[in-house]
This record gives C-alpha cells, structure tokens and sequence, in this order.
C-alpha cells in the first residue's frame, strides 16, 4: 500500500550550492499526489513535481525546476523518502535549495522517522524492469536488470590510496536507514577552489563532506581554505588520506553515499522500482541519463499494450470456463506472460447474489480469488499461444496454490471488478502471479496464487 509520513515536521540549515539559510517542512499528502516541492519564499508558492522531467541542473547535485523556479539539492531528501518508502509527501522549502546538514541523507530519515509513516488505502505501483537497460559514457556505466525485489549494486575505483577500490549492494530497503542513510557526501581537495569559482558549494563547509585529500597542502594553501570556507574550527593536514583526519563512517562510506544520491535521483521516475541497479563510477547525470531511458522502455512499453483488449469470444477460446463460472468479462491491456488488466461487471443477476447475504448482497471473497486465477491463466495461456503462433490451445491452467489473502473492502451489484495480474515467477510450467482487485481505485482484495500450465488430455 502506499504510504505518507505522519504529521508536518520541520527542518534547517544552509543550502551547499547557493549557501542560503533554508528550512525545509515536509507534510502529509493524499494518496497518489505523489512527490512536489513547493516554494513558500516567492508569490503564489509555485509547485514542482518530483520528476525527472523536471530535472534543469546536474553541477554538483540535482535541481529541479519550472519556467525560472528552481529548488537546488532535492537528492538526499528524495533518498529518503525513497528508502523510508513514503509515496506521498508535500514539500515546502523558504529557500531556492534544500539544506545540505551533514551531507548525508540521516537528517532527513530523522525527519520522517520523527514524523511517523501511515500506510494509505491506494496501492503502490511499481515500475517493474523485464529486460536489462544499460547507459554507459567513457568509464562511467549503471544498468538496471529485472528482479523481483529492489537492490542496489555500486562500485568505485579513483585510484586514490585512501579510498581504493570500494563496492557495496544495498540488497534490502529495510536496510537503507541504518546502513546507507548516513553515508556523507565527499568531495577531493583538488576540486574545491575550482567549484567555488564557479559559483558552487557556496554553503559548502569542511564539516558538511569529506574531503579527499588527493593533492599536498602548503601553509599557504590551509590558510586559503580556511578563509574560503570562514573556517573557525580546527584545520590540519590529514594523515589518512582525509582533511583533518576524518573519520569515516563505514570503511566504504563513499561508495554508500554513491547508493544515497542513486536512489534519490531515480525517485523522480515517481515511483519505486523493482529491478536490480548496477553501477561503476556514476554520478547524477548518469543517473538521470539512466532514468530517462528507464522512462522511455515504460512509455514504449506501454504503447504496445494499447489496443492489447481481448473480448470474450477470444477468452473462451483460452479458459475452459462458462457462465455461470467464467469471471472475466473483457481483457482491457495485456502483456502476453508479464502482466494483465481484466474487468469483470458484478450486476445484480449474478446468481452467486440469490444465497450469499441475499438482504445485502456482497460478492464472495473466493470469487473474487477466482478472478485473479482466471485473469493469470489467460495472461500465460495467451503468451503460449503467441509463441507457437497456432490457434489450437493444447494447454490449460490449474490452480495449485494460494498465499497473503487480504480482503480489503465489499463488491456489490452494480460494481466494476478491476483485476491486475503481475508474473512474480515463472519456471516451466509452474508460474507464481500476484493478483489484486480494485473497485474505482481502491483495492478490495489481494493474494500471491501459484498455477500450473497442464496439457488438456492429461
């Protein structure tokens, strides 16, 4: 299900790009309002939605923007409202940035953990990756391969002796608060003087990342970092590759860090992903290099299942069953063995309504389980005959198997049963789906049932 934070909850501090004062108040949010940034400092409070579409400025983080309204340094809060898992959340910021705090997403976990998390009654939609997806650019490369759970691979290598080369997988979301959130943000020291020029990391200080010692410091050279930055804290030469001596965190804190701004920038798809990341060396315009072509393979995909309807005519040539037992009424979109969108009209003449609680008739649970089992088996039944590209149908679907039922809501007469079906497994000829049901938009009904595909003479 998806889900929003509990209360509004408040926090500040100084933007790293534009070094201004910003506090930053995240709000509960209705279902499938989705992610917005909203800025209270200017007229009117103009709003920018967590897209990737929206994305005007990669120097150094990720700036979102509409027309000549921009809110700078959204990766780290939209990493952890990634790996909190919230859904629906209103963003209003006094500032044109986000603030940096320490660098690392903790902050903001903190922030949602203290605001506590509500589950909702919309389902959670996923984008679900069936085939790899790769962008690669010079020594830069990150990929996304089908899995049935979300997992982050990462690894780096800047020929740095302090650093060497790190790796890490981030392979549940539950753990992200503990493991990765606190992971800061670095910079190398060779680098700073250059992005203060440019007019970045105005708000950067020595305690807001670590710093990669990778270049010799002089006397001199200390004393003009610490008048860049207005440093009144202690300033030394570092002795393990960091300035003053940082300690890290992890031992492979820079490559967690790598997994933060991962997930953060590729929220502004809009919705979680199911797939495993892979990535060497990326940075945030590989990422969104990579979540727009993950846009893309979606849009395309879609399209291809527009006018993928099947009527009834064809489902009876697919499922052995009949009136009064066939429960699907018409195919609405198809992704022949991937996934299924089935209608099913409850009117009052079904004759289920004559003996179950006929004073205030409901639609038996089982029935709707029925559905979903029926909506599986022409889903895999239909790729089976697509492939062998004959209109004979030797096989049919026997149900075997079936797990975390959930009855969320009533079906009456008059109601419009949504069945969606989504492959969860599929080896041979034994398939795991997930099936839920909806009316309107909310879920009365959802269950894991596994299937086998049998010949029909046997």
């Amino acid at each position: 299900m998806q889900h929003t934070i509990g209360r509004s909850i408040s926090l500040s501090g100084v933007g790293l790009q534009t070094g201004v004062s910003s506090t930053v108040t995240l709000y509960p949010a209705e279902e499938n309002y989705g992610i917005k940034f909203i800025r209270t400092d200017i007229a009117d409070c103009p709003e920018i939605e967590a897209d990737i579409d929206n994305v005007v400025d990669l120097r150094r983080g990720t700036a979102v923007g509409k027309r000549d309204v921009t809110v700078h340094t959204t990766e780290h809060c939209m990493s952890a409202l990634c790996g909190m898992q919230i859904d629906n959340c209103r963003i209003e910021v006094h500032a044109p940035e986000l603030p940096l705090m320490d660098g690392s997403a903790k902050p903001y976990v903190e922030l949602i953990q203290a605001a506590g998390i509500i589950e909702q009654r919309a389902v959670r939609e996923y984008i679900i990756i069936d085939d790899p997806i790769v962008y690669t650019k010079g020594d830069v490369a990150i990929g996304i391969l089908p899995s049935q759970s979300f997992c982050v691979t990462v690894m780096i290598d800047y020929k740095h002796p302090a650093l060497g080369a790190q790796h890490t997988t981030l392979f549940r979301i539950d753990d992200y608060a503990k493991e990765f959130a606190p992971a800061r943000t670095f910079c190398f020291l060779s680098e700073v003087e250059a992005l203060r020029e440019q007019g970045l990391i105005k708000g950067g200080t020595l305690q807001s990342a670590v710093v990669v010692q990778d270049v010799d410091l002089t006397d001199e050279q200390m004393e003009g970092l610490r008048s860049l930055f207005h440093e009144q804290g202690p300033l030394m030469r570092g002795t393990n590759g960091f300035l003053n001596n940082a300690e890290l965190r992890y031992v492979n804190e820079l490559c967690r860090h790598k997994v933060v701004d991962l997930m953060g920038d590729l929220y502004l798809l809009g919705k979680p992903l199911l797939g495993h990341l892979q990535a060497a060396r990326t940075g945030h315009a590989a990422n969104i290099a990579l979540a727009k072509m993950i846009r893309a393979y979606v849009n395309d995909r879609r399209k291809k299942m527009e006018g993928s309807e099947i009527n009834w005519q064809e489902i009876t040539t697919l499922l052995p069953h009949r009136y009064p037992f066939l429960m699907i009424d018409k195919v609405v979109t198809i992704d022949p063995g991937k996934s299924i969108v089935a209608l099913k009209n409850v009117s009052f003449n079904e004759p289920f309504f004559q003996g179950h609680f006929p004073a205030n008739p409901i639609m038996p649970g089982v029935l709707q389980i029925e559905a979903m089992a029926q909506a599986g088996g022409i889903m895999e039944l239909y790729a089976r005959k697509l492939r062998s590209k004959s209109p004979s149908q030797e096989q049919t679907i026997l149900f075997m198997g079936i797990d975390k039922v959930r009855f969320r809501g009533m079906v009456r007469p008059g109601d419009i049963l949504r069945i969606q079906v989504t492959i969860l497994q599929n080896r041979r000829d034994i398939i795991r789906f997930r099936g839920e049901c909806f009316v309107e938009n909310k879920i009365v009904c959802e269950a894991e049932l596994m299937a086998m595909l049998a010949n029909k003479k046997s």
